[in-house]
């Protein structure tokens, strides 16, 4: 996915995505870097928290730090102690005006590739590293999903202006389970912002 493929309805949702992330983790700040297919540069394309004002749009070279790592890998990670990890690169978080000394980090798949990376930075709720890192690759799973979702109704709306996308919402969502976990929690609360995009 390119910069160019990102347009305001998109935006406003990763917007959305970062903001709950951030919630769900009482955190300092949460990014969505998506990967620039032609450099392999990481773009920040949306901030919660910590630099939100003056991040968005800003690039870090391909494979910097951890966001370079897990995007390159594929596979999120935890580091609870940034200073104790070699994939930490001091000088790129210096150069964005905020020092973590936590980060989570899980992939954005699409297509299986990654497409970009979720960030989680100084969380102070937790139930136990293992289970953080694993609700953060489920929720960064859902994002890509109700990412590519969204992409794919506005594909459909072009093709097939008659067709009604929140239809197709719906059905989706009568597909969670009737004992909502905190996971399906967060996948009802991005498709209900994906339904209000697409009203606008």
């Amino acid at each position: 996915m390119s910069r160019d493929d990102i347009d305001g309805t998109e935006r406003t949702l990763l917007q959305s995505i970062v903001e709950v992330a951030r919630h769900m983790f009482g955190a300092a700040a949460s990014s969505i870097f998506l990967v620039d297919p032609d450099t392999g540069e990481l773009v920040f394309e949306a901030v919660s928290g910590e630099g939100e004002k003056k991040l968005v749009g800003s690039r870090l070279p391909a494979g910097t730090g951890i966001a370079g790592w897990v995007a390159a890998s594929g596979q999120p990670m935890i580091a609870d102690d940034v200073s104790a990890v070699t994939q930490f690169a001091q000088d790129a978080a210096e150069s964005t005006g905020y020092v973590p000394r936590t980060i989570m980090a899980a992939p954005l798949i699409r297509f299986e590739e990654c497409v970009g990376v979720l960030e989680v930075l100084d969380r102070t709720a937790s139930r136990s590293d293992l289970d953080d890192v694993e609700f953060l690759g489920l929720f960064a799973t859902q994002a890509a999903c109700t990412l590519e979702l969204l992409l794919r109704v506005r594909h459909s709306r072009l093709q097939e202006p008659d067709r009604d996308p929140h239809a197709l919402l719906r059905r989706i969502g009568e597909r969670l389970p009737g004992k909502a976990r905190p996971s399906d929690a967060a996948a009802v609360r991005l498709l209900a912002i994906a339904d209000d995009l697409l009203a606008r």
